[in-house]
C-alpha cells in the first residue's frame, strides 16, 4: 500500500541547529532532510517531500518571511497528492508564523508547525519525536479543517490560542484558558475541540504595511509611541495593562497618533483574557475607545500586530478593524 504524501518545508530554528565546535553555541546546520533522516520510523507513517525554504533563527523571521512561507504552503496544499504540510520552525517565533498562516491559508487540510526546544546536540533533542508527531498529525482524520496547529510535546495547539510560556522546557507551549486541541497517545491522535474563531484575510502580495507594539508601563511616556508614528507604521498595537488601560501621556500619544491617521489597536500583557472598554479615567478603556482605538479581544500584541498589518492591506476604518478583531 503507498503511504500518504506529506510535505515538509523547513525553514531553520533550534530543531535544525546543532552546537558549532569553533563558536562552542547552536548554529543553523541541519537540512529538511536531515531532520528526516533523525526521525526512527518516519517511513512507515508517510511519504515525505522536502522543500527548503531556508534556515535562519526564528528570531531572523518577519513578515516578508511569512507571506513567502504562505505562498509556499498553499501551493503545496493545492496538489491533489499532498495529505497535509509540516513546517519546522524555530520556537521563538513559532506562534506569530502560525497565526498569519491561519489567517492567510484556505484550505481544510492539515499544516502542522513543528519545531524543538533542544538542539540536535544535545542528547535528549527532542526535534525528531516533535517530527513523528506532526506527521502522525497530518495523517489523522480528525485534523482536517481544524486550521493551522503547533505540534509540540506531544500537544497539539491552535494557532489563535497557542503562546511559548517557557524559555527551555520541552513543554512550552500553552493554550491559555482554551487548552489543548488534541493530545498525541501511542495508538491515536486524540482531538477533544475545535477552534472556532477562525477567519481568512486575504494576502494581496507586496510588502505588508508597517505595524509596531509599543509597550506600556508604570510612568511611560509615550515618546516611544510618538516616535513609532514619526518613523511611518500605519498601525500600532499599545500592549496595554489590565483590561487595556494606559496612563495620562500615553493615551495623549494615543489621541495624537488617531488624529494622524494611525490605527491604533489595544491589547494587553496579561496573558490570558480579553481587553474591553471599562474604565473610565483618562487611559481608560472606555477612553480610548472614545478616540477611536480599537480592542484586540484576546489576541496577543504579537498576533493583534499580524491581524492589523493583514487588515490594513484594505485601508479598513477604525469600526471595519474592530468588527475584524471581535470575530
Amino acid at each position: 500500500m503507498t503511504l500518504p504524501l506529506c510535505v515538509l518545508i523547513a525553514t531553520g530554528g533550534t530543531i535544525a541547529m546543532k552546537v558549532d565546535p569553533m563558536h562552542k553555541a547552536p548554529l543553523p546546520a541541519l537540512s529538511g532532510q536531515d531532520l528526516l533522516a533523525s526521525v526512527p520510523g518516519l517511513s512507515d507513517i508517510a511519504r515525505l517531500e522536502v522543500i527548503d525554504l531556508c534556515n535562519k533563527p526564528s528570531d531572523h523571521m518577519g513578515p516578508d518571511d511569512w507571506a513567502t512561507l504562505s505562498s509556499v504552503v498553499d501551493a503545496a496544499l493545492a496538489r491533489e497528492d499532498v495529505a497535509g504540510v509540516i513546517v519546522s520552525h524555530g520556537t521563538d517565533t513559532l506562534e506569530e508564523a502560525a497565526w498569519f498562516l491561519d489567517l492567510t491559508l484556505a484550505t481544510d487540510k492539515p499544516v502542522v508547525l513543528v519545531g524543538a526546544q533542544r538542539n540536535a546536540s544535545s542528547p535528549d533533542f527532542d526535534g525528531p519525536r516533535n517530527l513523528r508527531d506532526a506527521a502522525r498529525v497530518c495523517l489523522a482524520p480528525d485534523a482536517h479543517g481544524r486550521g493551522v496547529m503547533v505540534g509540540m510535546n506531544n500537544q497539539v495547539h491552535a494557532a489563535r490560542e497557542v503562546t511559548k510560556t517557557h524559555t527551555s522546557d520541552v513543554e512550552a507551549f500553552k493554550s491559555g484558558d482554551f487548552g489543548l486541541l488534541a493530545s498525541v497517545d501511542e495508538d491515536r491522535v486524540v482531538f477533544s475541540r475545535s477552534p472556532l474563531r477562525r477567519q481568512h484575510v486575504l494576502l494581496r502580495g507586496g510588502t505588508l504595511p508597517l505595524v509596531e507594539i509599543v509597550a506600556m508601563y508604570g510612568g511611560a511616556s509615550g515618546a516611544l509611541l510618538r516616535a513609532t508614528v514619526a518613523q511611518g507604521a500605519r498601525g500600532i498595537v499599545v500592549q496595554a495593562l489590565g483590561f487595556g488601560n494606559v496612563n495620562v501621556a500615553v493615551f495623549e500619544a494615543i489621541e495624537w497618533a488617531i488624529g494622524q491617521g494611525v490605527a491604533v489597536v489595544v491589547s494587553t500583557r496579561v496573558p490570558n483574557g480579553r481587553v474591553l472598554p471599562v474604565y473610565g479615567f483618562v487611559g481608560g478603556g472606555s477612553t480610548l475607545k472614545a478616540a477611536g482605538a480599537v480592542f484586540a479581544d484576546n489576541l496577543s500584541p504579537q498576533k493583534a500586530r499580524i491581524l492589523l498589518m493583514l487588515a490594513l492591506q484594505d485601508h479598513l476604518d477604525a469600526a471595519s478593524l474592530q468588527a475584524l478583531f471581535d470575530r
